[in-house]
């Protein structure tokens, strides 16, 4: 059956060719809506393609997922498709470890068996999500730009996310419409996650008394600071170099005083995290830019002990 949200993913890769033809694809399947949404999408769509589609589906090992895998390995069988599995019992309850495992496990699957992308069931409704949860936690514009069609993972491999304009609302309508086996994964119900009560709570709050289409706002915000963001960190970078030292532990306030603040900031974020401060943050990156324009002998006060910044002379440096 061709359904509407068919031509509209197909429409998306054929303007984007984020999923060139003749290319083996290993598709992620958490057994949920958009990934099995996703999945049959993929396969009724592989031989206009000439794709080669495998699954992949971790186990976090969690009481939670007990039989999940034994489901997405059946859908693998009833649909004739290859499957890997990769199961840990190591693994905290906690978001960003197993999204960070997932990715790992994701990858070594890549590398081994040959594929030239992993695809996810990333849609509309999940990139709002995460603008909004960056955006409570203080993310910059560069936190709020995230999640993109496609990235590169290592020189051969890259993340695909077919779905990024597709809102979770159709991709459940399309798994009705088609009777799709959907796994319910009791831990999108715990609100003890905070992504859980963005998506549960806080974003029905705001498409019911702000905005309906809220999620697609997002999306079209995001989209904008994603090109807005990429040319400034390039410019920024730009500056870095000439600015800094090989080292990169000290900078020149001259050149520094000649540039634009929204430029100052991302240069002393950039030269912080060259000299181990990992995840800067907005007092610390308006501390350094503080310095630019500060006499010999200022020094920053908020960091952490391996990272003091001072003024001496002309230059910003790192004690």
């Amino acid at each position: 059956m061709w359904t509407s949200l068919h031509t509209k993913v197909h429409k998306t890769l054929q303007n984007s060719l984020i999923l060139p033809p003749k290319k083996r694809i290993l598709v992620a399947v958490s057994g949920g809506q958009d990934s099995l949404c996703l999945l049959k999408i993929i396969m009724d769509l592989r031989i206009k393609w000439d794709w080669e589609v495998s699954i992949a589906h971790c186990d976090h090992g969690w009481p939670s997922d007990t039989g999940i895998s034994d489901h997405v390995k059946k859908i693998s069988e009833e649909w004739n498709i290859d499957f890997y599995l990769k199961r840990t019992q190591i693994l905290k309850i906690t978001e960003s470890i197993a999204r960070e495992w997932r990715y790992k496990v994701l990858l070594e699957v890549a590398r081994e068996n040959n594929f030239t992308a992993i695809v996810t069931g990333h849609t509309l409704s999940d990139l709002a999500e995460t603008v909004l949860y960056n955006l409570i936690r203080g993310a910059g514009s560069h936190g709020l730009s995230v999640l993109t069609n496609t990235r590169p993972l290592t020189n051969s491999i890259n993340l695909v996310r077919p779905l990024l304009n597709t809102s979770r609302t159709e991709t459940l309508f399309f798994c009705r419409q088609l009777n799709l086996p959907v796994w319910e994964d009791e831990v999108n119900t715990n609100f003890d996650y905070a992504r859980n009560r963005i998506r549960k709570q806080l974003v029905p709050y705001l498409k019911l008394n702000f905005n309906p289409q809220v999620e697609k706002t997002l999306y079209q915000a995001s989209k904008v600071l994603k090109a807005e963001s990429d040319y400034l960190e390039k410019e920024a970078g730009k500056i870095l170099k000439l600015a800094s030292n090989k080292k990169k532990t000290q900078l020149n306030k001259k050149i520094l005083q000649t540039i634009p603040l929204a430029l100052q900031r991302r240069v002393i974020r950039m030269f912080l995290q060259h000299n181990k401060l990992q995840a800067p943050n907005f007092e610390q990156v308006e501390e350094g830019v503080k310095l630019i324009n500060s006499p010999h002998g200022s020094q920053t006060s908020s960091f952490s002990v391996q990272v003091v910044l001072e003024v001496y002379d002309d230059y910003i440096v790192k004690k």
